[in-house]
């Protein structure tokens, strides 16, 4: 009886979600229980993107190119459920994309390489620190898994090191990018590292500046909090409170709220707003680099 409960309750989550997400399916086979929300594929034109939900709040993925059937995996805290996301997805896993050396980001790395039965796998980062790292990669380089190509994005400030990796498929129909713990969904990481400037530049003139309908897969599960600061910055922004609401509805159905759009960022993130004249009205400031720094002041002690 109580398996067929959680059959029952699994299929009407499968349902809520294609009905949220209109290019996406849901894992078959896979004991819920063991993850913080529900592992969900993105089908993507040129390329699938795997959501695997890990520890307490965090987000790994796997990224896999159609054609080739060659994947890479990012930031793999938990190399276990990435293998098996693996052997589920039959395919080629080449490389590691590690957003940052916070332990719930590259962790695992030693792990996974230790585990990986198939060959060599390349682990990439843009700092030292990386467990396992093979190769130290810079701004506006660019790498291959398959035939898909990686741009990596330099957005030092959560830590100095931290790279975002940038994927455009060849027609340039569904961009997508991994922003670790520099950008979430309605917020941002806090300046570990680095400096409100940083974190500027990573968020208004970096990410802010990637296509429009760029899908963004972040680091961890925080947007239902993230979205409580926006409206507190900003109470009459309707943006806000229709992702809210929204995000909630997810949360309550055990669904992520990943990913949101580049472009729906611009319209409910407070960080990325700071430019806004409302934004700087409740920092009372117009240099956005103040704002900046003043409202994440204000979200670390936000309740």
């Amino acid at each position: 009886m109580i398996r067929r409960r959680t059959l029952t309750r699994l299929a009407v989550l499968r349902s809520v979600f294609k009905k949220a997400f209109r290019i996406s399916s849901v894992p078959t086979g896979i004991n819920i229980s063991s993850f913080h929300s529900l592992p969900v594929t993105f089908q993507l034109p040129e390329m699938k993107i795997r959501l695997i939900p890990a520890l307490q709040d965090n987000y790994m993925y796997l990224l896999i190119d159609e054609e080739t059937r060659q994947c890479a995996a990012v930031d793999p805290v938990e190399p276990k459920k990435i293998l098996d996301a693996v052997k589920e997805e039959h395919v080629n896993l080449t490389t590691v994309l590690t957003t940052h050396h916070h332990w719930d980001h590259a962790g695992g790395n030693v792990e996974l390489v230790k585990l990986f039965n198939g060959g060599k796998l390349e682990v990439y980062g843009g700092d030292d620190r990386i467990g396992a790292l093979t190769r130290i990669v810079t701004h506006g380089e660019t790498l291959q898994v398959g035939k898909l190509s990686i741009q990596c994005l330099f957005t030092p400030c959560h830590t100095l090191g931290h790279m975002c990796y940038f994927i455009q498929d060849e027609g340039s129909e569904q961009p997508a990018v991994f922003t670790g713990d520099t950008l979430f969904i309605g917020g941002c990481g806090r300046f570990f590292e680095g400096k409100p400037e940083q974190m500027y530049t990573a968020l208004v003139e970096i990410l802010g500046k990637l296509p429009a309908n760029t899908r963004v897969f972040c680091g961890h599960e925080y947007t239902v909090a993230n979205l409580k600061f926006a409206a507190h910055v900003e109470p009459n922004n309707i943006a806000v409170k229709q992702k809210a609401s929204w995000a909630q509805s997810q949360r309550d159905n055990g669904l992520p709220t990943i990913p949101s759009l580049i472009s729906e960022e611009l319209e409910f993130n407070p960080f990325m707003r700071v430019g806004d004249p409302a934004v700087q009205s409740y920092a009372k400031s117009r240099d956005p680099i103040k704002v900046m720094g003043f409202l994440r002041e204000e979200k670390n002690s936000f309740s």
